[in-house]
């Protein structure tokens, strides 16, 4: 950063600095690690010489305990593109208005998700529902290990409920899909050629109001060697349209390219099976009991209306933990 050309290269300068932040962020953090281990083994000690310490070593061995279970989970998160952004899609299935207001529940309780942790969130494209909710919605999340938790909730998500659409009030159940995707850097070469595009522009249209600025401007790529469509309707410009949407775009054919290198047949298989029953990750019942369950970890939790509103972290730190160990289980149907 001293030299004299550093920032002739804004795009490379910048990816500097983001590098030197990350550093520094995990300096800091060993830093504190080591300073909250010296604090607690100080009161330890005090506490053994007959001291009266205990308002102050309780917290201290909490806090310490918090500190270490963050950095473990930063080595755990030691993927590729752990590190990255992450790109986020949410697709209703099997179960009509109620799954497109599912979606719409999903995509709720992720924003709310990203907030909680300070991830920076933009809803780039979304397709409204013929009566409620969405049929899908693609979010792009930013912060550092976005795409590693994100990475844990890829799969199925299924809601049992009483449905409010039903005149009858009886129970329902719904489905919609999650996928992430890492966000590409751009000095990853991912070759996509202009007679392979087919870029239609329209004008957005939608729930509106919080989740799109209605324009002109929306623009729509579909990927002919590959049949892959993405749509951006977030941004006033057509141009930054078009560049969201090619940057989703590469994230996906390079998803694509990775699934066809590594020969993971299984792996696309299981990630894009059908979104109806017997292959869901995790069941939010709500009646007639009330409880979220995830079926891999057999992690569950009975405050659902805390879960759904973004608190998340359990259910994703269970699932990392589980995946790290290799004792992740496979999606199954709830005994219910």
């Amino acid at each position: 950063m001293a030299g004299a050309d550093f920032w002739k290269d804004q795009q490379a300068a910048q990816k500097v600095l983001q590098r030197r932040k990350r550093l520094e962020g995990d300096l800091a953090l060993l830093k504190r690690v080591r300073t909250q281990e010296d604090d607690a083994r100080v009161l330890v000690e005090w506490a053994e010489a007959g001291e009266d310490v205990d308002k102050d070593l309780a917290p201290a061995l909490d806090s310490l305990e918090k500190t270490v279970q963050g950095a473990e989970f930063q080595k755990m998160l030691g993927g590729e593109h752990d590190r990255a952004n992450a790109i986020l899609s949410i697709n209703s299935g099997a179960g009509g208005t109620d799954s497109q207001d599912w979606a719409e529940m999903l995509l709720r309780m992720y924003l709310r998700w990203c907030d909680r942790k300070g991830f920076k969130r933009d809803i780039t494209e979304i397709q409204a529902g013929e009566e409620a909710g969405i049929k899908s919605a693609t979010v792009l999340v930013q912060g550092e290990y976005a795409y590693g938790y994100l990475s844990a909730e890829v799969g199925v998500h299924r809601l049992v409920r009483i449905s409010p659409f039903d005149s009858n009030a009886r129970r329902q159940t719904s489905f919609a899909s999650v996928f992430a995707w890492p966000e590409i850097d751009d000095n990853i070469e991912i070759e996509v050629q202009e007679k392979d595009l087919r870029v239609d522009t329209y004008r957005s249209s939608g729930a509106g109001g919080q989740h799109v600025n209605v324009t002109d401007s929306a623009v729509r790529i579909t990927h002919l060697p590959t049949g892959i469509v993405v749509s951006c309707q977030n941004e006033r410009s057509q141009i930054r349209n078009r560049e969201v949407a090619m940057k989703v775009l590469k994230s996906r054919l390079y998803d694509l390219e990775l699934q066809k290198q590594k020969a993971k047949l299984d792996v696309i298989e299981n990630s894009k099976k059908e979104i109806a029953f017997g292959s869901q990750i995790r069941s939010y019942v709500l009646h007639p009991y009330r409880m979220v369950k995830d079926h891999r970890t057999k992690y569950q939790e009975g405050d659902v209306d805390r879960v759904l509103d973004g608190d998340l972290d359990s259910f994703v730190n269970t699932t990392l933990v589980a995946r790290a160990k290799g004792t992740l289980g496979q999606a199954v149907p709830d005994e219910d």
